[in-house]
């Protein structure tokens, strides 16, 4: 099975216990499906923290966060700094956001059980070894912004990965890859002089998701979708919530193996 994820630190796995209720604000997101929190390092050794808005639904089978399309980009974005491991990924929310719902959702990023919930976290998470903090999309921009304490560490604000604005997320993620190769130390195993991106996303601007970041015992395919954009249909995720039932069900592709 090789190398897994065997879990968070004890304190952050206590505290991951202690996230505020959404169920005021239920209709706002998939609620009865639960929290998903993170997936990186969580000890303090992390380089880069990135901030997405919230779990979907390959991210619910997965138990980690950022593993389906949006987060195979991601993770291509962290192999552009030369980045294996030294990585902390996290959300806005720890539910996932009913999309169209994202505006009234908002104001539960400063309510003050959830932005001191969400900041302790975050705090929970980086250490000294911290050299720059990416928020991907509207929600992570907030989230950081309502961080007061936040480390000393440049700050790099960039379209989410799923943005309807491809040239302008392409753009925006060339740039500050450029920028953050010179802060960014990469990791012993990592290469941050491979190209960075072109002049429209590419599929070799993916990455698989390490199976070092996922708990024991998922499928070896699991987080590298690669499989789905080349099938016909194309489907970008394994897992997708089925139009009958948006709101209680989950359909899970697997690959034709052999």
């Amino acid at each position: 099975m090789g190398d897994f994820d065997p879990g968070p630190p004890a304190a952050v796995a206590r505290h991951f216990g202690k996230v505020p209720s959404y169920a005021d604000f239920r209709q706002f997101f998939w609620h009865d499906w639960g929290p998903v929190f993170y997936r990186g390092r969580l000890n303090r050794s992390a380089r880069l923290l990135a901030i997405a808005s919230d779990p979907g639904p390959t991210e619910r089978v997965a138990g980690r966060t950022l593993v389906g399309d949006a987060g195979q980009r991601v993770q291509g974005f962290l192999t552009k700094l030369g980045l294996t491991r030294s990585y902390a990924l996290v959300n806005a929310y720890a539910y996932a956001l009913r999309p169209s719902r994202a505006q009234q959702a908002a104001p539960l990023l400063s309510r003050l059980d959830h932005l001191a919930w969400r900041n302790t976290l975050l705090e929970l998470i980086t250490g000294p070894q911290l050299q720059a903090i990416v928020a991907f999309g509207a929600q992570a921009r907030s989230a950081v912004r309502l961080w007061a304490d936040k480390p000393d560490v440049p700050v790099f604000e960039v379209p989410h990965p799923s943005s309807r604005s491809p040239q302008a997320l392409v753009d925006s993620w060339r740039e500050a890859i450029t920028d953050l190769r010179a802060i960014v130390t990469p990791d012993p195993d990592g290469d941050n002089a491979v190209p960075n991106y072109g002049a429209k996303f590419a599929e070799s601007d993916y990455a698989p998701v390490p199976q070092a970041d996922l708990p024991f015992g998922v499928p070896s395919w699991l987080g590298d979708d690669a499989w789905g954009r080349k099938d016909k249909p194309r489907h970008n995720n394994c897992v997708e919530r089925p139009a009958t039932d948006l709101l209680n069900t989950l359909v899970w592709r697997a690959p034709k193996l052999g």
